[in-house]
């Protein structure tokens, strides 16, 4: 967390330990620098301090690990080293001193499995296809019969938010009964691509689809783009008599004769507007989707946005905070020329692990917020 006022003249005293008294979302070293930042801060601070009385409905989630995950009782690789994870499998990027995407040639490197034991993770099939809209944590780890302290949803966040994104968008062509194929364009991908596993989630929400995904953003590797990857089997436990194995045999024959029981992936590297010609023509998208875009921060998202809306396909963006997302929609509103589709609204499926050393007090998570057009 740094001084609200840093670099207005004077250089910090201190650590910034003085919370502003209305809305408590920034601080300062001293109360010099308060003063002097009160003239930017006071068109946010009565906004700011709504977005703060929201923090007990954002801290609300129904695992065992909660107390620890919310209120930054430890560190990210702490969390992560008790239950063994810590550096392994597709966890290595969550914490500072794990993996970069650099660091991975392949499209799966053979370590992208749950290193959990199998009442853990959703290594097996689903019990039963999913028979209602699945609206919380809740309901996603009692259909998949996972047991609250597992921490999944750590990784998971990521295709459920795709799931959750389908449904507020009403996507047009899941509408249709037993539709064959949805195709999805994912802007902006960094930690996903060293999790790209856990996206196979998404055929037991859509078990009679094929799911395409285009991945597109800068951060993919060069050595990657075009790089295409067909998930056709369960990410694996540790157990090596679970079932999971045997599914993932099965499910491997099966690939060869039913394609549509797969789950592909390709990556593209570049921005949305430079790259979408290259693939959109055999690609058009049912539903375009930015996870943590951060559109305010980014003059490179004007031409994707005005990309988007002459496309005319709904298109859903998250984001850390209630904060970013309204200045993303200002943003929006200036090139569309109207008001979001989708209003700001929690993500019921966002990450459960606050995002350590956020720009403000607010609460932040992954995927926090969604909204649309």
């Amino acid at each position: 967390m740094e001084c609200a006022g840093k670099g207005r003249g004077t250089r910090c005293v201190g650590p910034p330990t003085r919370r502003c008294g209305r809305c408590g979302a920034v601080s300062y070293c001293s109360v010099s620098h308060q003063i002097s930042h009160w003239i930017d801060h006071k068109e946010e601070c009565q906004r700011l301090e709504q977005q703060m009385k929201r923090a007990d409905d954002l801290n609300d989630f129904p695992f065992t690990f909660t107390p620890e995950a919310t209120l930054l009782q430890e560190s990210r690789c702490s969390f992560l080293s008790k239950r063994g994870i810590h550096r392994l499998g597709m966890w290595v990027c969550e914490c500072r001193c794990g993996a970069s995407l650099g660091s991975f040639d392949s499209s799966r490197s053979g370590d992208e499995c749950w290193n959990l034991s199998s009442d853990l993770c959703p290594c097996r099939g689903p019990p039963s296809p999913v028979s209602k809209h699945l609206r919380s944590w809740l309901d996603y780890y009692e259909w998949r019969c996972i047991p609250l302290h597992s921490p999944v949803a750590l990784v998971l966040h990521w295709p459920l938010t795709i799931y959750h994104a389908t449904q507020v968008a009403s996507v047009r062509s899941l509408a249709v009964e037993n539709c064959e194929e949805l195709c999805i364009h994912y802007l902006g991908p960094e930690k996903e691509i060293l999790q790209l596993d856990a996206f196979w989630e998404l055929q037991a929400f859509f078990p009679n689809t094929k799911v395409h995904i285009q991945f597109i953003g800068p951060a993919i590797p060069e050595h990657r783009d075009g790089q295409k990857i067909d998930l056709s089997s369960y990410a694996h436990c540790l157990d090596k008599d679970c079932i999971c194995r045997s599914l993932n045999d099965n499910l491997n024959k099966m690939a060869v004769t039913d394609k549509s029981s797969n789950v592909t992936l390709q990556l593209h590297r570049g921005y949305y507007h430079d790259r979408y010609r290259d693939f959109t023509e055999d690609s058009f998208p049912d539903l375009v989707i930015a996870p943590n875009a951060g559109i305010a921060a980014y003059p490179s998202w004007l031409p994707t946005i005005e990309l988007i809306n002459e496309m005319g396909v709904p298109a859903v963006f998250s984001d850390y905070c209630e904060e970013a997302c309204h200045l993303a929609e200002c943003c929006i509103t200036r090139v569309t020329g109207r008001p979001l589709a989708i209003p700001i609204q929690i993500n019921p499926f966002r990450q459960p692990l606050v995002v350590e050393d956020s720009a403000l007090l607010l609460p932040c998570y992954s995927n926090c917020f969604l909204f649309g057009i």
